[in-house]
């Protein structure tokens, strides 16, 4: 339980910063963040959380790391339907705090994209299916990776947290014009449901499948390298 509450607040705490600086402050009159801060509010979430639960469920915060970790064969089977279902609740809890506090300002009409991740016209940069797919199966693919890479080597364990923080502020930076960058299926799923209209729901499969499947190919990437 301490392990399944860890990773359910670990990925609330991604989404509610990550998700929230994008919300409330990329675009915020002239003190606007931009997409650079919101990327490094991504890596800040991460990294402090890290260092914070770590130790206890081992810092996932993401159904695709999670089955990574599975894939290279360093996460029991039992444990991994436990682990996504209270990433997917904390990303849920998360936006829905989101939607809570936007709804709130005086002048509220509309969540708009709410942050939620697209392809083609809901692409922030008007990107295609096959551009976004291959984008997140990529980036996840490494990030992953470098998660595995980090935690497993004994000298690089204790400064893991920051490389992993700084990882994903560098696929945020690279993708956010892209998708809004995922590489997260929990993160996405908490945006679509409630972002303004409901076109994302119908888009939200991709950030699904290509994160995972980035994700596995990773993992057995580590796992053949250990062979090797």
């Amino acid at each position: 339980m301490k392990k399944l509450f860890a990773e359910f607040f670990g990925t609330f705490w991604l989404v509610f910063g990550g998700c929230g600086s994008a919300i409330f402050t990329a675009n915020y009159q002239d003190l606007g963040i931009g997409f650079y801060g919101v990327a490094v509010a991504f890596g800040l979430t991460v990294l402090t959380m890290t260092f914070a639960v770590g130790p206890v469920s081992g810092a996932h915060f993401n159904p695709a790391v999670t089955l990574g970790f599975w894939s290279c064969g360093k996460f029991d089977t039992k444990y991994v339907f436990g682990y996504i279902l209270v990433q997917v609740l904390g990303a849920i809890v998360a936006a829905a705090t989101l939607f809570l506090i936007v709804s709130g300002k005086s002048d509220f009409v509309s969540v708009g994209s709410f942050a939620a991740n697209g392809y083609a016209e809901l692409s922030p940069g008007g990107y295609s299916m096959t551009s976004v797919l291959i984008t997140e199966f990529v980036t996840t693919a490494f990030f992953v990776i470098i998660i595995l890479g980090s935690t497993t080597h004994v000298d690089s364990k204790k400064l893991a947290p920051i490389a992993i923080g700084l990882a994903l502020t560098l696929i945020h930076l690279i993708t956010i014009p892209i998708s809004n960058t995922s590489v997260n299926p929990a993160r996405s799923t908490g945006q679509v449901l409630f972002a303004e209209g409901g076109h994302y729901v119908g888009q939200l499969w991709l950030f699904w499948l290509a994160p995972i499947a980035g994700a596995i190919v990773a993992g057995l990437v580590c796992r053949l390298s250990k062979k090797a």
